[in-house]
């Protein structure tokens, strides 16, 4: 196995530059040092890699095949390095090029994805966020630490301690039924709703469901599934086309009635709500970059819930704006 101990890494940078001025005198200048010491450097880069890496021509220095593949990988390690490095000194949101990870594991995850994309255009024009919106990570917490996951929206707390959280809202399960079925006017308790026929979403890898109160739902007071789903806007298709009931989240009820004319079946009594917060580890707590990343998330999600949620609901539903965003510590 090659040890990367034995590779002095000042080297790199000389590299990168005869790689891209195609000539000793020129990367020289460009790096302020002589021209022998560049062919030193040169030399040494050559016994490292075992190849000759740059000949010469009659137009100059010429990169071999070895070169040409090093090249992209030590050029964006530098320059994520440089990145860093400036970043420690002054983070500037309009040329920062830093990349942040989210897992956004509720349903409306795609929404505040597309929305927080929107407000980042502006805020962090060169940032660049990946958001995972399918389900939760197999091991979120271990992920949170490693940084391998910057930010997660998510009802289920990190396992383990060091991870701060900022409430976003509270939701809960409701039963949806398609418009005009014959019981989506009457007012039910949950047991005689045992009675209907349902579609279930599946359950994930870590047999936690994507949306907690379904689980419970089922095992407390379990329901006949004549179908299972993969994802919350499956079962609102189904039940459109069916008399099936449905479970989903409050939160997106707007969506169910909007775009898919389902209705809302009344309960005797409401299930229990489940807080949906912004989770990192606290190692991130004074990054400024990811400081605006949280900024700019909650935003997205206000933005989304204005939206989706029925007039009126975002009141009943939300906290005021100063217990919100009041930043609880774990």
């Amino acid at each position: 196995m090659f040890n990367l101990r034995s590779v002095d890494l000042n080297l790199l940078p000389v590299f990168e530059a005869v790689h891209e001025e195609r000539s000793i005198s020129r990367a020289a200048d460009r790096l302020a040092m002589t021209q022998s010491a560049v062919s030193h450097a040169a030399n040494r880069l050559r016994h490292a890699f075992g190849d000759a890496l740059f000949v010469r021509e009659p137009g100059g220095i010429v990169p071999t095949a070895v070169a040409n593949l090093l090249y992209p990988r030590v050029h964006a390690i530098l320059q994520q390095t440089r990145s860093a490095v400036t970043e420690t000194r002054g983070f500037d949101p309009q040329t920062s090029e830093r990349e942040f990870v989210i897992a956004l594991s509720h349903p409306l995850g795609p929404l505040i994805a597309v929305r927080c994309g929107h407000r980042m255009e502006s805020a962090a024009p060169r940032m660049r966020l990946s958001f995972a919106t399918r389900s939760r990570p197999e091991d979120l917490a271990r992920a949170l630490r490693e940084s391998r996951v910057d930010i997660a929206i998510d009802w289920i707390a990190p396992r383990g301690r060091g991870f701060r959280s900022e409430a976003l809202f509270d939701d809960w399960v409701v039963a949806v039924a398609r418009r005009g079925h014959a019981k989506a006017k009457e007012r039910h308790s949950t047991r005689a709703l045992q009675a209907g026929r349902f579609v279930h979403l599946h359950r994930g890898m870590d047999e936690e469901h994507t949306v907690p109160g379904l689980r419970t739902w089922q095992e407390q007071l379990p329901t006949h599934a004549a179908l299972e789903v993969s994802e919350v806007v499956e079962t609102f298709i189904v039940v459109r086309e069916s008399n099936l009931y449905g479970l989903a989240p409050r939160s997106m009820l707007g969506m169910a009635k909007r775009v898919f004319g389902l209705e809302e079946i009344a309960l005797a009594a409401k299930p229990g709500t489940h807080r949906v917060a912004l989770w990192w580890h606290a190692s991130r707590q004074d990054d400024r970059a990811h400081a605006l990343v949280r900024r700019e998330l909650q935003a997205a999600v206000d933005d989304v819930l204005a939206h989706e949620w029925p007039e009126g609901a975002k009141d009943t539903l939300a906290h005021d704006a100063g217990a919100l965003h009041a930043p609880k510590r774990h």
